[in-house]
């Protein structure tokens, strides 16, 4: 009842009514009036009550108003007032003159009571998201803000809520495309509650495309020189992004990355940035963040981090990191944000290395962000981030801790001093007056040493010159001077994790370490004094240093043996007050929040202990020291003989391995070049069949045009028909002519014969005339006359036959002649009238020539270009049949080196069954030893580093 005057005031004088009769009547006249005017007005009135009189419209009215929300639909007038009224129940957000001081826990109970009433009914949630979908602006804005204060008031219970209600969220989705801006933000805040920590409704909003509009509201806003709708914007997609890899994953595959670019650009004239603008940017760098988060997957993180270089997300942060003008708290959030861009990202890493700032002469921006870390006038929040972005700058980054490293060495320090370089700055933060730049500059080097062995030996080379006239010391010396002059806590504690990272899996340090006999007197004194609760983290960090000079030591310090330490710590401190030392560390509590994640935050210098990285170091060292300290001579002799032996076995694995590599590396190369050699043949097989088809292609052609010269003969034939007559030639008629005149003088020299003969004939007739008269005085011869007489006639009868012959040959011939004479005159015009056409004829006769000739030369070139691929194949063929030998001999190859393995392999079965009867002795003896799985998984990481180097080279 107190809170009741309170609440409506002391009475009045006369005999009014009280507010909550007043409320009473209305609630009635609602209740009962027929007449949609009346009820209008009562719930008009109840709205005006409700801020004054919130606890009695609450219990009295609302029921009521449900019942109008429920029967009253038509009318959007009294739909809004109602809602107007619930909305001022429910609602914490009063106005700051109605508030009391005295009363804010109550007004919160009020909500969260009148909500759970509203809710109870599940019915009215439902009610509420069809009201929302009303367009009426008089009926959706308050229905928007209704349902924003339940999911306020009681989040999670109205969120199930929604999630079963059909298509509960898309409804809400709508409000987004509202073409009215006091809707559609007042939809990003409700949608900002609706999404807060419920990862179903996350991915629900996400897929009902919530980050295409909600970037579209952005860039029509202005990006980040916008006003408070695009922070609210930003807090409804950090939202949906934050620990939620599959809307992380969606957003990626979406390209929504590259739309982010535009929102960095803040161009060159960087004054009077407004807060609006400072709240917006610093957002859009937390969004930025939230998906390169370290905390998230680590195949999630690096694909958002490569698509941030490929779209210049990194470069235009670059860019902002480098600007002057900026403001602090901007600046800072940008350091951070770079940083988990490049963490563990080789190319974003390199990329970062080769940015310099816009300095004359340019410097790179590592040396320009050291120059701040160890400025103690710089902001200590800047300084934290800038230690962070070198972190992850060094963060699995063997190429980056070479170059860092290699600026403390002295081949390559610059002579000139023209230049700082990292190197020098950290050696200057490391010696400083000021303890925080000493912290930070001993866990910077200590990152740069980070899992790498061999940079650990080469930073023993580092020497420094202390003053003029001194000779130099070496830095491992002059940290443990600095130590032992009883500085800062600060600064002692920072050269310790140093000094522990360096020493650690290093046994060449340590015994640079033990070198200096004045080392160990001081941690032993250092421990075992009993010194205040301030100290008590120092002795922790002074036990853990002496436990890694144990554990590392190879013994080759005579003086400084693993037995000698140990009995020097049971005789000055004692096991049990050097391991109650030692467990100071862990259960410090700054150690507890180092731990917790990678990004160094304090919240004040004071409390800047432990490097994250470092707390690793010590859950995986203090296990083992421990035991180490409780072990006796023999067993650590036993220890030592059973790491040798396992040395040498893993010596002789390593080897194998490292044979057998090279032996698959050798049958890669090997198939390789089969495969080329392969491919070669066959590209010169399908050259000798091209080549072949197109010597049968010649081939055809020539033949072709063999046909086409035959046909052109046959033409020419059929013109020369004209000299031809009765089946002669010309050619034949001469050499008839030619007989003929033989003839001619045959039949001559008959004739003379003849004429001859008949000379005779005469003369042998006057010789018989002469005979007869002088028979008487010759008659004693006459018997020899009569004999040649005889003889005579029979030669003339000879002669007469001959003659007779002769005769009919000549009649014969001339006979002949005549038709010869008649051929020749008949055939003299003919040849008189075709002298054109023989003219012609010669002409073509001579193309014909032409022809024949380039078809004899085209003939040649396709002999000789026969003869060429007849030359190349016999060349290929001797090719391959190289090609053959060498496949052969890649065979056997193959198969010895199979046999190589097999013979191997048998040898690391004997080699394993050794180890494992080595182990169960070990185990025996209490001797904690890896499992295979976990060495076989060392293997597989040096292997991935191996290839990551080569990858990276």
């Amino acid at each position: 009842m107190n809170f009741l005057r309170g609440v409506m005031g002391g009475p009045s004088a006369g005999p009014q009514p009280s507010g909550a009769e007043t409320i009473q009547k209305l609630c009635d006249r609602v209740a009962s009036s027929t007449l949609l005017d009346d009820r209008r007005d009562a719930v008009r009135a109840l709205k005006s009550l409700s801020k004054k009189y919130r606890l009695e419209v609450g219990i009295q009215a609302m029921e009521h108003l449900i019942h109008v929300l429920q029967t009253d639909r038509s009318d959007s007038e009294i739909i809004g007032y109602a809602l107007d009224t619930l909305y001022n129940v429910i609602s914490n957000d009063l106005e700051e003159e109605e508030q009391e001081e005295n009363l804010p826990k109550q007004v919160d109970d009020l909500g969260s009571q009148f909500t759970e009433i509203f809710i109870k009914q599940q019915e009215n949630v439902t009610l509420l998201l069809t009201l929302v979908e009303e367009f009426d602006f008089h009926v959706r804005w308050p229905g928007v803000k209704l349902l924003t204060s339940l999911l306020k008031q009681q989040g999670p219970q109205v969120q199930q809520i929604i999630l079963v209600s059909p298509m509960g969220v898309s409804r809400l989705m709508d409000l987004l495309a509202d073409s009215r801006e006091v809707i559609r933000n007042d939809g990003v805040l409700l949608l900002q509650q609706l999404t807060k920590s419920n990862a179903a409704i996350q991915k629900i909003v996400a897929f009902e495309n919530a980050f295409e509009r909600l970037l579209d509201i952005i860039t029509e806003e202005g990006n980040s020189d916008g006003g408070i709708v695009v922070e609210d914007c930003l807090l409804l997609l950090q939202n949906l992004l934050k620990n939620n890899n599959s809307n992380q994953n969606f957003f990626k595959e979406g390209s929504y990355i590259q739309r982010m670019k535009p929102w960095f650009e803040v161009g060159d004239d960087n004054c009077g940035w407004s807060a609006q603008k400072v709240t917006n940017l610093h957002l859009m760098l937390q969004l930025v963040r939230v998906l390169v988060s370290p905390t998230n997957p680590p195949g999630a993180t690096s694909s958002c981090q490569k698509a941030m270089f490929h779209c210049g997300l990194l470069q235009q942060l670059c860019t902002i990191l480098m600007a002057t003008g900026v403001p602090a708290d901007i600046l800072t959030e940008t350091i951070n944000t770079v940083s988990e861009v490049i963490r563990g990202c080789q190319m974003n890493q390199d990329y970062f290395a080769s940015v310099n700032a816009p300095s004359n002469p340019p410097r790179p921006a590592i040396v320009v962000l050291l120059m701040s870390m160890v400025n103690e006038r710089q902001p200590f929040v800047l300084r934290c981030a800038v230690l962070y972005c070198f972190q992850c700058f060094l963060y699995k980054n063997q190429k980056g801790q070479g170059e860092i490293v290699s600026t403390l060495l002295p081949s390559t320090i610059d002579a000139t001093g023209n230049s700082v370089s990292a190197g020098q700055l950290l050696c200057g933060g490391l010696f400083s007056t000021d303890s925080l730049s000493n912290w930070c500059a001993a866990v910077a080097l200590a990152h740069a040493l980070q899992e790498n062995a061999t940079l650990k030996e080469q930073l023993l080379r580092v020497q420094l010159a202390t003053s003029i006239g001194n000779p130099p010391v070496s830095l491992l010396q002059q940290c443990t001077n600095i130590l032992s002059q009883g500085s800062k806590v600060q600064t002692r504690v920072g050269l310790l994790m140093l000094l522990c990272t360096w020493l650690s899996n290093c046994s060449i340090a340590v015994t640079h370490f033990l070198h200096n006999p004045a080392n160990i007197p001081f941690l032993t004194g250092q421990i075992a004094e009993n010194l205040g609760e301030e100290e008590q983290l120092v002795q922790g960090l002074c036990a853990l240093l002496l436990g890694i000079s144990i554990y590392y030591n190879d013994n080759s310090l005579e003086n400084y043996r693993k037995e000698k330490l140990k009995q020097l710590i049971e005789k000055r401190i004692g096991r049990e007050n050097f391991i109650e030392k030692l467990g100071f560390i862990s259960k410090h509590e700054l150690y507890s929040r180092a731990a917790q994640k990678p990004q160094p935050s304090f919240s004040s210098p004071d409390h800047m202990m432990f490097d994250h990285e470092f707390t690793k170091l010590v859950k995986e060292l203090e296990g083992v020291i421990s035991k180490a300290i409780y072990k006796s001579s023999e067993e650590d002799k036993k220890e030592e003989e059973v790491k040798k032996t396992l040395e040498q076995h893993d010596n002789i694995v390593t080897h194998y391995k490292k044979v057998i590599r090279e032996q698959d590396q050798e049958l890669e190369e090997l198939k390789q070049r089969v495969n080329t050699l392969t491919s070669q043949n066959e590209q010169l097989q399908a050259t000798v069949t091209q080549q072949v088809s197109q010597i049968q292609q010649h081939k055809d052609q020539y033949n072709l045009l063999k046909v086409q010269l035959g046909k052109d003969t046959q033409h020419h034939n059929s013109h020369s028909d004209t000299f031809q007559m009765n089946g002669i030639q010309v050619e034949e008629v001469s050499k008839l002519k030619e007989e003929l005149e033989e003839w001619k003088n045959k039949h001559e020299l008959l004739q003379g014969q003849l004429r001859e003969k008949d000379s005779v004939i005469e003369k042998l007739k006057s010789s018989q005339l002469e005979l007869g008269t002088t028979e008487q005085s010759s008659q004693t011869s006459k018997s020899g006359g009569l004999e040649h007489n005889n003889e005579l006639q029979k030669e003339l009868e000879m002669l007469r036959t001959q003659v007779q012959l002769q005769s009919a040959e000549i009649s014969k011939l001339q006979l002949e002649n005549q038709k010869l004479q008649v051929t020749n005159t008949s055939a003299d015009p003919v040849l008189g009238d075709s002298g054109a056409t023989a003219a012609n004829s010669s002409e073509l006769e001579g193309r014909l020539q032409q022809e024949i000739k380039e078809l004899k030369s085209e003939v040649k070139a396709l002999s000789e270009e026969k003869e060429s691929l007849k030359q190349h194949l016999d060349s290929s063929s001797s090719t391959v049949a190289i090609l053959q030998d060498e496949k052969s001999k890649l065979q056997q190859e193959v198969a010895e080196s199979k046999k190589e393995q097999d013979d191997l392999l048998v040898l690391l079965a004997d080699q394993d069954q050794k180890l494992s009867a080595l182990k169960i002795k070990l185990k025996d003896l209490g001797v904690p030893v890896e499992d295979e799985d976990d060495i076989e998984s060392g293997d597989q990481g040096d292997e991935d580093e191996d290839g990551d180097e080569e990858e990276q080279d």
